[in-house]
């Protein structure tokens, strides 16, 4: 890992541990053992380096929640199985993650601080509502869900134990609480199979 890969994997730790606003240049420079300038020899700021951790932290999210997707053809069993590797991949992911779900501990620090920095955020939680929705309306198309599954409500409500799963893991700092959230989506998706 080169200097700019370090800053960038450290600076993900300490935001999904402090938060973006708590987390100093100089705890980021301690974390990837740079100076000052060595930092500012790749970023020109705090947020640029923001955007960096961000683009990072997207790949961590796709790599760990996309996994196997691939090899299922029904939509409402790729949604099922987003579901578990969010559950088992993403949110138990401590090793670059040691905070939990970045997204939701920027989104909810950044929003009322700095409104600006959370345009990027918000388009990735729109992105996965959207997708959500997509799995669920492919699912309903192929009669593999109930004609009278309101789609869009399903996914407001799937959204939100997401959300929550990781809010829920962040405090706990353990995954009992988080894996009952998920699992309960899980069985209302199957309730919802026609």
């Amino acid at each position: 890992m080169d200097r700019k890969e370090t800053i960038i994997a450290e600076s993900l730790k300490l935001f999904s541990l402090k938060g973006f606003l708590s987390t100093s240049i100089q705890d980021i420079m301690e974390a990837a053992h740079t100076s000052k300038g060595g930092l500012y020899n790749h970023f020109k700021s705090k947020e640029d380096l923001l955007s960096a951790v961000l683009e990072e932290a997207r790949k961590i999210w796709r790599e760990n929640n996309f996994a196997g997707l691939d090899q299922i053809e029904k939509p409402v069993e790729k949604l099922k199985k987003l579901l578990e590797n969010y559950r088992d991949r993403y949110l138990k992911d401590t090793t670059k993650l040691p905070g939990g779900c970045i997204f939701v501990t920027l989104s909810v620090e950044l929003d009322d601080q700095r409104p600006h920095l959370t345009h990027e955020i918000n388009r990735g939680f729109a992105g996965l509502k959207a997708m959500i929705k997509d799995f669920l309306d492919q699912g309903k198309s192929a009669g593999d869900l109930r004609n009278n599954v309101d789609t869009k409500a399903v996914t407001e409500m799937i959204f939100s134990i997401i959300l929550g799963a990781a809010v829920i893991y962040g405090l706990e700092k353990g995954s009992s609480a988080a894996d009952n959230s998920i699992n309960a989506v899980i069985r209302y998706i199957d309730g919802l199979v026609d």
